[in-house]
């Protein structure tokens, strides 16, 4: 199979493409796959499927056998076939929220430079959880500092490493709970800035947005303890 668009190309809204398989629940596999499969706390996508025919709504998208995206139909329907010529349109506006607010999560993990405990993307806002036994004494400080780092406009680009290096250099690795996507020799890391200028890199299989500022405003919402030094920082895009 080719390389995901959703890897190569986030900004990409739809692809021609074709159907390679089916799987006995019914979910549709396609290459090139354009629709994020669910995981690292990102959703996966919803869109549509267009073919010579018919059409049919996808409501969500999963990781299937070797890192497929099986695209999970909305409803029962009928399906096009195996081999057959389709258009993939992703819903748009959905996808790209959940960009903003995974680049934004990035950039709430260097104005809280802790541990990560967990974590989870949705439509418009997102959380992190983080090792922070108190809570910080001033929220709009920090606030501030994660917008005046959105506003700098810094380039968001891609590098793979092998599982070896990332072994060998394991603080890339912000989070606690969730493991770096390791197992097939290499490992994508996510860059926020270039040379001098670099805010953050770490391991990620997520989209993300081109650059900061597509991210626009966030506002930081209250703290709350989730256990005895664990405290979970939701943040929300603004426009």
């Amino acid at each position: 199979m080719t390389e995901p668009l959703y890897r190569s190309d986030s900004h990409a809204r739809t692809a021609e493409a074709r159907i390679i398989a089916i799987t006995p629940e019914g979910g549709l596999i396609a290459d090139p796959m354009l629709f994020y499969p669910q995981g690292g706390g990102q959703p996966g996508d919803s869109g549509w499927i267009d073919w010579d025919g018919g059409r049919i709504a996808i409501a969500t998208t999963l990781k299937g056998e070797d890192g497929a995206s099986v695209m999970v139909p909305a409803e029962p329907a009928p399906l096009p076939p195996i081999g057959a010529a389709v258009t993939l349109r992703l819903d748009w506006d959905r996808r790209h929220s959940h960009m903003r607010v995974h680049t934004a999560l990035h950039l709430l993990s260097v104005v809280i430079p802790l541990p990560v405990t967990g974590g989870q993307i949705s439509v418009g806002k997102g959380r992190l959880d983080f090792d922070m036994p108190e809570a910080p004494q001033d929220v709009p400080a920090l606030e501030a500092a994660l917008n005046a780092l959105i506003s700098r406009d810094l380039p968001v680009t891609t590098d793979w490493i092998t599982d070896a290096e990332l072994e060998a250099n394991p603080g890339l690795v912000k989070t606690m709970s969730v493991k770096p996507p390791m197992g097939q020799g290499r490992v994508r890391l996510v860059r926020i800035g270039a040379g001098e200028a670099q805010v953050d890199l770490q391991p990620c299989g997520g989209t993300h947005v081109a650059r900061t500022a597509e991210i626009g405003r966030v506002s930081i919402g209250k703290i709350e303890k989730k256990g005895r030094i664990n405290r979970r920082v939701t943040i929300e895009l603004q426009d």
